[in-house]
């Protein structure tokens, strides 16, 4: 609904999607939303984003996602 801001994919398949950028002057189209983080396999033959669950605790009501990256150890 509000539309992927980054993507990161690891060598695995798996790749996590960034959503819901609120910008001064960029037009948001839910800008009551909070942001979210989507996880996609690539290996699926029909993949589709699924929103992972952040932690209690996190203030989900200010998040404003602008990029993503993983670390791989």
């Amino acid at each position: 609904e509000a539309g992927s801001e980054d993507i990161d994919i690891l060598p695995s398949g798996l790749a996590f999607i960034s959503s819901g950028l609120k910008y001064p002057g960029l037009k948001s189209f839910a800008p009551d939303k909070a942001g979210e983080i989507f996880l996609m396999d690539l290996n699926e033959g029909n993949p589709r984003a699924v929103e992972l669950r952040i932690s209690r605790g996190f203030d989900l009501a200010s998040f404003n996602p602008h990029g993503i990256s993983t670390y791989v150890d």
